[in-house]
């Protein structure tokens, strides 16, 4: 059964930060640290999924995350376009 038939709304704006340049840098920073502690991973995240007002994250390499509240999902692309 799909979601929507079950009534569960998905609130995609958390998808879709506000544009916020310090999460967009807060995200970058994250994922350049990640990449620097492990230099031998290949694969590409989707994003990062940081939380709003403590600026904590975590990659995201697959499937649409579950994200609290307070989070929101910062794709990679957006990242790359700044």
């Amino acid at each position: 059964m799909r979601h929507e038939e079950l009534g569960i709304v998905i609130d995609n704006s958390a998808f879709l930060p506000d544009q916020d340049p310090s999460l967009i840098q807060a995200a970058r920073m994250i994922y350049d640290t990640y990449y620097s502690v492990h230099p031998n991973v290949t694969e590409l995240p989707l994003g990062v999924a940081i939380s709003r007002s403590t600026y904590r994250g975590k990659l995201i390499f697959n499937g649409k995350p579950i994200l609290l509240p307070q989070e929101c999902f910062i794709p990679l692309s957006v990242m790359n376009a700044r």
